[in-house]
């Protein structure tokens, strides 16, 4: 594998450089930096959202006839690093990185036409309904259904740890279509309005005191046949390109490398950075996150020459998982009894935000190590990324 950039790719990468320094406020900066969860509020991701919309890069994976800048792979993983390394805050995934896809690959003309232009505008706000009391890892055994009655489906379940759902105005979700049939044969992939009758949110808030995911209750919910995606049954594949396509091309490294210079930064104003202990542990986690930038760029090249991104983006969410808590865990040792102040308050950033009682950087700590507790579980827990890795990489 090269790993030179070419002039061109140099170019780009200045450009982005200069964009960053020029358009990214320093409040959507700051308020990124003190946000403890995966994703930031939409105050901050939707005015960001904006000002790439405006600039043209907001659908910078998307494919030009969509609506995308038609980037390359590899220009696309620069665009993602410089974001990251610049303290920009992580765009609304959900939408943009894995229903957009979907909708592209497996959607009707019409599902294109209307929500693919909606998502680029700001106007739909899309949360994911996947897992289920009882059905998290084993995905496959999920109850909610979804019965056909003329030109609707009728929908009742449930649906938990719904991201943003509280902010959501559509979900897209699966659903058994099919009980009678092998359980991944009898799933289907469905859009629903969340404003329809017999919806209801349910907040979950969490250790930490944030409130990023719910419970989301369906019942008897009319949705339009029109609303499914793909064939009947056809549920099983589309999540799994989702899933494939989420980590496919992913770019953790640069984000976590960004926190472990902060943590740095304050390591040398503490003193810390003189003990030999404390400086192998950083060293090993640096080394770590670039060993984990070399798999992501690697990955990178294969989707460039026409590869799939592969069951190897399981290696990355591992990776990546385990050093996002290593990472958080580093912080709080750092701040010692300072970073166990956890103000229940949000958010940390704004006029309304609590006062730290020792440094803004103390007062996300313990919050931050908290809320990493679910990297190695959601999207998979580490157990199960580790079976499909001996299963389908190394071929035990």
């Amino acid at each position: 594998m090269d790993i030179d950039l070419t002039p061109e790719d140099e170019a780009f990468r200045n450009e982005v450089r200069a964009f960053l320094s020029d358009n990214l406020p320093p409040h959507i900066r700051r308020g990124a930096a003190l946000t403890p969860t995966v994703f930031v509020e939409p105050e901050l991701g939707q005015a960001w959202n904006a000002i790439l919309r405006e600039k043209g890069w907001l659908g910078y994976q998307w494919p030009v006839q969509h609506g995308g800048t038609g980037w390359t792979p590899v220009q696309r993983y620069l665009f993602e690093k410089e974001c990251a390394l610049a303290g920009a805050p992580n765009l609304t995934v959900l939408s943009l990185k894995l229903l957009a896809p979907v909708l592209w690959t497996f959607g009707s003309d019409a599902q294109k036409a209307n929500y693919l232009p909606r998502i680029l505008a700001g106007e739909d706000y899309w949360c994911q309904g996947f897992s289920e009391p009882g059905s998290g890892s084993d995905l496959a055994s999920l109850k909610t259904r979804a019965v056909r009655q003329g030109d609707s489906y009728l929908v009742n379940g449930s649906k938990i740890w719904t991201t943003h759902a509280h902010h959501a105005n559509r979900m897209f979700t699966l659903v058994r279509t099919d009980p009678g049939v092998k359980n991944q044969a009898g799933i289907s992939f469905l859009l629903i309005d969340l404003s329809s009758p017999g919806v209801s949110v349910r907040p979950i808030v969490n250790f930490a005191g944030d409130h990023e995911v719910n419970q989301v209750f369906l019942e008897d919910v009319t949705v339009p046949a029109e609303n499914l995606v793909g064939e009947p049954g056809q549920g099983w594949t589309i999540a799994k390109f989702l899933l494939e396509n989420e980590r496919g091309g992913s770019c953790h490294a640069p984000k976590l490398s960004y926190d472990l210079n902060e943590i740095s930064v304050a390591t040398r104003e503490t003193g810390a950075a003189q003990e030999a202990d404390w400086s192998r542990r950083v060293a090993r986690l640096r080394l770590g996150v670039d060993a984990l930038e070399m798999i992501e760029l690697k990955i990178i090249s294969d989707i460039g020459k026409g590869k799939a991104p592969g069951p190897q983006t399981s290696l990355t969410k591992l990776l990546a998982s385990n050093l996002r808590q290593e990472i958080d865990l580093l912080a709080a040792d750092l701040y010692g009894p300072a970073g166990l102040h956890l103000p229940l308050e949000r958010p940390f950033y704004g006029d309304g935000a609590p006062q730290p009682v020792h440094s803004s950087g103390a007062q996300l700590a313990a919050a931050r190590y908290l809320n990493s507790r679910a990297w190695t579980i959601f999207g998979g827990t580490n157990e199960i990324q580790r079976t499909i890795i001996a299963k389908s990489v190394l071929g035990l």
